[in-house]
């Protein structure tokens, strides 16, 4: 006997095979019982034929309960009426355990309550689907960082340095050195490491402690950051747009079926082509004011403004160059206008708003610890990320990608929530 999986069984039309998953769904027409299984790789029909098995496995049907986990033997044939195509004629039937009532019924249930239970709602299709295409996503960017030859850099997650805003940090007693930090940004340790490798990339977990309800807000969420050396923010913008074109392209070759399972029109994605529309901050503003927004120059972006851009236009757009008090200490200052930095923010089309922040970093000395006295940040604890400005300092450039964000624009999806396995919000620590 064959042991293979839902998603190869059609390599065996005519063989006989055993799977081992768990029961989805089932239904009876009197003599004929039909169990749908899942196995992870897909969904089967497999047939309980009377005359095929035993009288005591075949009256096992009334037991099985959904999510019930069970072994299953029998022959492969081709059927296009049946999930995936193929149907499995059960010769032999094996519960591994029989489940408990399923809390999660085909019934409408709310998103407090699916939650609650996101360690059972992960079974379902959309989900599934929803985080194969995270998968494709990642392993999309990752090859496009090797085919570039960067270097991956693991980055620290316990920090006694601050990358973005003190007000947003979570923090924790590190031994007898004082507070430690989960970190914001693994930025400023890449800035190091491209000192030495040129090409840098990490991938990990970030931690936000903003008090913030949105729909596009985590406190903990995955960042794919990278750091160029002898880069600028021109060339920082244009190895953005290779790489979320290079995404997109690769997911609309491997990702239809799972596309298809979410409902997600892939037609946007379709048009994702270079050049991105670019922006400068200055003509946001105005474009934003004339369409109503209450934004004046010096403001940030919220997302409200973000969506209102991202709905205009059916490309990416890089809104450029904001004011350096909205942005971050280490941007570098704008040459042709000291008021602002060299930075851009990739908004995704169809009103997703911000999926990628970026910019060219401030490699003169001065400048940079100019920029830690005015935000009243602790200068001994940036010691050696200034100590980069003293020995070979470079012009060098990075951005990170907000991965949640971005499963969140491919596949079309409303809420944030639905783009990690388990999400973190304000309100959510369980399961």
């Amino acid at each position: 006997m064959i042991e293979t999986t839902i998603a190869r069984a059609g390599q065996f039309k005519g063989e006989d095979v055993t799977i081992k998953g768990w029961l989805y769904n089932k239904r009876s027409s009197g003599k004929i019982n039909f169990l749908i299984i899942r196995d992870g790789t897909g969904l089967m029909q497999a047939v309980m034929l009377k005359q095929e098995l035993p009288e005591e496995q075949f009256n096992m049907f009334d037991e099985l309960t959904r999510e019930s986990s069970l072994i299953v033997s029998g022959s492969v044939r081709k059927d296009d009426r049946a999930p995936g195509g193929y149907e499995l004629t059960i010769k032999n039937l094996e519960p591994v355990q029989i489940a408990e009532e399923y809390p999660i019924t085909k019934k409408e249930h709310g998103i407090d309550f699916l939650m609650g239970v996101r360690h059972l709602w992960l079974r379902s299709q959309k989900q599934f689907h929803i985080l194969k295409i995270r998968n494709e996503i990642i392993y999309a960017i990752r090859k496009f960082f090797y085919e570039r030859d960067f270097i991956l850099i693991d980055t620290p997650i316990l920090t006694g340095s601050i990358g973005e805003t003190a007000s947003t940090l979570f923090s924790t007693d590190y031994f007898d050195l004082g507070k430690a930090y989960l970190a914001q940004t693994g930025q400023l340790y890449l800035e190091a490491a491209c000192m030495s490798h040129r090409n840098v990339f990490c991938f990990g977990p970030t931690f936000r402690a903003e008090k913030s309800k949105t729909r596009r807000h985590l406190t903990e969420f995955w960042m794919i950051e990278a750091e160029m050396a002898y880069c600028d923010l021109a060339c920082d913008i244009e190895l953005q747009e290779d790489m979320v074109v290079y995404t997109v392209e690769h997911c609309l070759e491997k990702c239809r079926a799972e596309f298809e399972a979410i409902e997600r029109d892939t037609a946007p994605l379709e048009k994702i082509k270079k050049p991105f529309e670019r922006m400068l901050y200055d003509e946001a503003v105005s474009f934003l004011q004339e369409r109503g927004s209450s934004i004046k120059w010096g403001d940030d972006l919220g997302a409200e403004d973000e969506t209102i851009i991202s709905q205009e236009f059916d490309q990416p757009v890089f809104v450029m160059n904001y004011p350096r008090g909205a942005k971050a200490f280490y941007m570098k200052e704008n040459p042709d206008n000291p008021k602002t930095v060299l930075c851009s923010d990739l908004l995704g089309p169809e009103g997703y708003g911000e999926i990628i922040g970026g910019s060219q970093r401030e490699d003169n000395l001065e400048k940079l610890l100019a920029r830690i006295r005015e935000e009243k940040l602790p200068e001994e604890a940036y010691e050696w990320y200034l100590d980069l400005r003293k020995y070979g300092s470079v012009p060098h450039s990075g951005f990170g990608l907000g991965v949640e964000r971005t499963v969140a624009w491919i596949c079309g999806l409303p809420h944030i929530r639905e783009t990690i396995p388990f999400p973190r919000t304000l309100s959510r620590l369980y399961p």
